[in-house]
């Protein structure tokens, strides 16, 4: 009996499209160590506890672009920041709709670490949290199965403009909005 699940997603959504996908999240089961599990053939989405242990048995699978890692809500992203232009794919699950510490992980891997390449939202992903998550630097999902994923798409543009700065927009709203100056004949300011 395997020491791991594979779990994987028919469709993901991805730079704002539903797509194909062909990765498989690879999950160890209780009596799984990150030491002796073996990993299967295929484009395979590792633990980070399973790239620390196993990096130099899986350095010719990253160089070949099949190796992806997924980073569990309490992990943090800089552990692998020398190794991050090897994956094609990085991770991060949310064990639970209300667990965010998710966004912050993201938000460290764009923004900190310069990771540039797909940066997938895996686990509970729901459509109410696609638009903030793309704010922190997510562009692919993989939402929860039970759900509608052509639905949950439509929550990439719930909001038309946003007024914080963020990964997606580096300038908050009163930065971005060019001011013009008042006509000369105005009374603003004028005390009247």
């Amino acid at each position: 009996m395997p020491n791991f699940e594979l779990h994987s997603h028919k469709q993901i959504i991805k730079h704002r499209e539903v797509v194909d996908d062909d990765w498989s999240v690879l999950k160890l089961v209780e009596d799984g160590t990150p030491e002796t599990v073996e990993v299967p053939a295929g484009k395979i989405i590792v633990p980070l506890k399973v790239w620390l242990a196993q990096r130099e048995q899986l350095l010719g699978r990253a160089a070949r672009k099949e190796l992806g890692i997924w980073f569990a809500s309490d992990e943090l992203a800089n552990t692998v920041k020398d190794d991050l232009d090897k994956f094609a794919v990085v991770a991060v699950d949310f064990p639970k709709f209300s667990d965010g510490r998710g966004y912050s992980i993201a938000y460290n891997l764009r923004k900190r670490l310069g990771y540039q390449g797909e940066l997938r939202a895996i686990g509970d992903v729901l459509r109410d949290q696609l638009f903030q998550m793309y704010r922190c630097g997510f562009n692919a999902y993989a939402t929860r199965q039970d759900r509608n994923i052509h639905d949950a798409l439509k929550g990439l543009t719930v909001f038309s403009e946003t007024y914080q700065a963020a990964v997606d927009t580096p300038l908050p709203l009163f930065r971005r909005h060019e001011r013009g100056a008042l006509p000369e004949h105005s009374d603003v300011g004028a005390g009247i």
